[in-house]
């Protein structure tokens, strides 16, 4: 697995809407980016002006909403995960 540095975090996207709300299938290439996902991993955080560390405000295991074009993509064993920094995250799903 891979461990994010400093303030950025891995996310394990959730799967593209297959379906509308209506119940049609969408086409894999008309299928929008999702824009939720759950954190996997967590880097130690930014360092300060001071020189400490800032707390994340974001832990393994939340469930997170995001930019559609932030992130890197990068695939390991096989699965796909985006690497963002923290501030490219909007909210946390409670």
């Amino acid at each position: 697995m891979l461990k994010p540095l400093g303030d950025r975090v891995l996310v394990k996207p959730d799967a593209a809407e297959q379906k509308t709300a209506s119940g049609l299938y969408i086409a894999s290439n008309a299928q929008e980016k999702p824009q939720r996902g759950e954190i996997i991993a967590v880097g130690a955080g930014k360092v300060g002006e001071n020189g400490e560390r800032l707390p994340m405000d974001v832990h393994v295991g939340d469930v997170v909403i995001y930019g559609k074009f932030g992130g890197n993509e990068v695939k390991v064993d096989g699965e796909t995960y985006l690497l963002m920094r923290a501030d490219d995250i909007y909210a946390v799903v409670e």
